[in-house]
This record gives structure tokens, sequence and C-alpha cells, in this order.
């Protein structure tokens, strides 16, 4: 076991679970085993939350542009400790080394935005009649939770934890049981950076944990990525306790290829985004439709395909689950009679044969009812359907159920305008294969890939951690009484 055995982080300080359960924690690079990890019961919650609640009086009454000092101290520490946090991302994840940069340098974005935050929450002030002032402020919520996935160890953790901070909410973080290492490295550099103890608390498990979170009723607000399925029930049972929700599911993004679409850069694009950390991000391109006459595209696809190498510049899957679950997508496509242009299954790579790896995927003749067409598939494989216009095109993407993320690649100017129009999902593309907003602008979805209002990041995450408090003030009695007044 190559680290410590992995500890909760409550009040400033690590603990050891009170429950006595655990699990490995496995490298799918190379099957090593890296730690354990405590699979954490509602009475260690109980201890994170009592935590909380202790630092929160203080760290909500600090002002804010004293709580952002803490986020310029620890965007400095995520900069002076990138590569450190980049390794043992790609370590536990199994993403690659350059992919885990970019996670960490996507922190660091997302660290800077918080740091803005006292120029976005103001308030608003207007005097409303002679004499008699209205007064908004945002005000935070309390004790927070979030539930984060096993995709992106670092980002995602930062998705929530520098703006729910810097508002002025105290939080628990239950990070995925698969990626315990990363969560418990940022708690070390927030203390650094001068985070009061019990204002950031980690609390590892498994389904008992996520439970209790959406259970406890000290906790005012949840966020969770992850699948829909488990997204939903999140939602319902947070929800149905009268708490805030925010729940992230899955997607089925659609990348629409038109025939004037410049081939080199589409292929690129379209092979980068199925297959950038191996495929196992909510805006990964899984599904692609060639409008008319696009043979010459799919060709180079398939070149661009080829030059991605597993244990290269291809990281693992996250475990042999996984692995199994994305061949046996591929092997019923093709049982189907879809036709397989490029076959990442049964990849070995030489050195780490217990790694947990699918090579990248091309699947040309999909029929729009396939699971392949049809289910979010989390590996490196993209399946290529066709039309012959682009309503038929349209008419595929808004069938589907999910929301994130559309992208269309052409030159036409106008057509580009109509697919944004109609693509019916949060977040459109136009010749870029991932269309992620870069900050200030908000992550989030449509459809079944969001449940709850408002964005995770961005100016829309402000309304969700926070709650609006309205005075309205008069001093001087001269001014004498109205319907205002």
């Amino acid at each position: 076991m190559k680290y410590n055995a992995i500890q909760n982080y409550v009040g400033g300080n690590f603990t050891d679970a009170s429950s006595g359960r655990s699990m490995d924690v496995i490298s799918p690079i190379d099957g090593n085993h890296l730690s354990t990890v405590p699979l954490s019961s509602s009475t260690d919650l109980d201890a994170a939350v009592m935590a909380a609640k202790k630092a929160f009086p203080s760290w909500s009454k600090t002002p804010i542009k004293e709580r952002v000092q803490v986020f310029f101290k620890y965007k400095t520490l995520l900069e002076k400790n990138l590569k450190e946090l980049a390794e043992l991302c790609s370590e536990e994840n199994g993403k690659t080394y350059s992919e885990s940069v970019a996670e960490i340098e996507k922190c660091i974005e997302l660290t800077e935005f918080a740091t803005s935050l006292p120029q976005l929450v103001t308030g608003e002030i207007l005097e409303v009649s002679k004499g008699v002032e209205c007064r908004t402020e945002h005000v935070p919520l309390g004790v927070v939770a979030s539930i984060v996935p096993f995709n992106f160890p670092s980002m995602v953790p930062n998705w929530t934890l520098p703006n729910a901070i810097a508002l002025g909410n105290c939080m628990i973080m239950k990070p995925s049981e698969k990626v315990p290492l990363s969560v418990g490295r940022l708690a070390e550099l927030l203390k650094e950076a001068g985070l009061p103890d019990g204002v950031f608390n980690v609390v590892h498990g498994d389904v008992e944990i996520v439970n209790a979170i959406c259970d406890h009723p000290d906790i005012e607000a949840v966020s969770f990525v992850g699948s829909t399925k488990v997204a939903k029930i999140v939602y319902q049972r947070a929800t149905s306790n009268y708490k805030r929700c925010l729940a992230l599911g899955g997607a089925k993004n659609h990348l629409m290829v038109l025939p004037d679409a410049i081939p080199g850069m589409t292929a690129q694009n379209v092979a980068a985004s199925m297959s950038g950390c191996a495929g196992q991000r909510c805006m990964a391109a899984s599904a692609m439709i060639g409008v008319g006459n696009v043979d010459a595209i799919i060709d180079k696809i398939c070149e661009e395909a080829r030059k991605i190498v597993p244990g290269e510049n291809l990281g693992a899957v996250i475990n042999k689950e996984s692995q199994q679950r994305i061949e046996r997508f591929i092997s019923e496509a093709e049982k189907d009679g879809a036709k397989i242009l490029v076959d990442g299954r049964n990849t070995k790579v030489a050195g780490k044969e217990n790694g947990t790896y699918v090579g990248p995927t091309v699947i040309d003749f999909v029929k729009p009812g396939m699971s392949v067409a049809t289910e979010e598939i989390f590996g490196p494989v993209i399946s290529i359907m066709r039309t012959n216009t682009v309503d038929e095109a349209l008419a595929i993407e808004n069938a589907n159920p999910y929301g994130n993320a559309a992208s269309v690649f052409t030159q036409n100017g106008g057509m580009a305008r109509y697919i944004i129009d109609r693509a019916s999902a949060g977040m459109i593309g136009v010749n870029v294969g991932v269309p992620v907003p870069r900050e200030p602008f908000s992550f989030g979805g449509w459809n079944e890939s969001k449940f709850g209002v408002g964005d995770i990041t961005g100016k829309s995450s402000i309304e969700f951690w926070t709650k609006l408090k309205k005075s309205t003030t008069k001093w001087n009695a001269e001014a004498g009484v109205n319907w205002m007044s």
C-alpha cells in the first residue's frame, strides 16, 4: 500500500472513522494498491456537521473581502503544488498526466473566480421614497454539502468549495470512494491557506453517507455530480427533507457534422472529445450525427483515433467493471449490425497488464435505437449515426433524454445559428468538441442532465449558495408617512 490509510477530515484534523468499514483504493493505471478508504457512518457525519456548525457563526460574519483572502493564498498553493496534485490525480483516476495538469489548471481558474465574488455580491440599495431605503444582501445558508464523482478528483470539488465557502458557508464534502486521495490534499492546502478549522470537512463513504447527507436536519443544501440515476435519487431525497439541491447527472452529447465542415479540424476535435479523460466526462462526445456525405471526415476521424495510444496519450478507465461494461456496449453494437471502424476492445498496456484500459473506438452505421446511441457509455467510444438533413439530426438530438451539450461542425454561420436555437442542451459548441464554458460563465445542462435550479459554477452559483435578505430603513420622521413607508 503506497499511502497511509485515508482518514476523514473534521474540524481541521484528520480522524479515523467510527464505522470500522473500509475498501481498497486501486490505481486503474496498473492495478497497484494505493490505500484504503473508510466507509463512514452517520455518526461520523454528525461529528463533521457539528464542527461545521461551530465554525459557521464566526466564518459567516467575517466580511467577504476577508474571506476571499484565503482563496488568493489557496490559488497560489494550487499553482505551487500543481505537479504533485496532477500526479496524484493521475494515479488515482487513471487519466494522463497532461490531462491531470489541465484539471489542476481549471481548479486554479475556478478559485480565481471565487476571489472576484466581493465584486459580484455587493447587493442593491435604492431610495424608494423620500428618506426610505430598500437594500438587498446575500446571506450564507449555513452548513452545506457537496457530493463529488470519480472522474475529476480535484476539479469537481473545486466547482463547489471555493464559491460556497467564500460566500460564507461551511462545507461537508463526500468524495468518490474510488478517488479519495486528492480531496484530502486539497483540505491540507486550504488549512495552509488560512481557512479556519471546521469550515471545510471531508467525510468518506458510500451510499450510507450519501443518504445521511440528504437526511441530516442541519445540512441546508446539497450539490451532487454523478450519474442521472443517482442524481434523481439524491434530488428527490434531499428536497423531500426541505433542502436546496442541485444534482448534475449524465449525458449523451451529440456532435452534428455537416458536409462543409473543415475535415482536419473536425476530426481532431471529435477524436479528442470522445477520448479525452478516457471518455469519462459528462461533456464527452459519445454520439456523432453525420449529415449528408461526410465519409471523408469519418476517415480522418479514424486516422486521428489510431494516433491515440492507451498508456501513452490515453488513460485508463476507472476499474475492471467499467472496462467490461464499455466493451459490452461495443460488442452489442457489432451484434446489432453496426460497423466497428476502430476497435478498442481487449486492450493491454505493456508493463501495466493489471491496468484497466479501453482503446479508442469508432462505430459507424449506428441506428438511433441501439444502446450505444442512447445510453451513456463513459468510455473512449463514439457512435456515428447518419442522416440526410439537419432537421433529421436535430430530431435525434432532441429525442435524447439528456441535455448537457451539443455541437455542430460547419462553416455556415446561419446553419450554426439554426442548430444553436433548436438543440435541446444547456451548453452548445460551434466547431468545438467540448463546449465547457470558461469562468465566469456557468456550467450546467438541461433535461435529465440536471435537477434543480441554477448552475453549479460561475455567477449562477451565487443564487444557490446564498439567500437574499431584504431590509427597509427609515430614519427621518419629518418625511411623513405614505403608502411606501
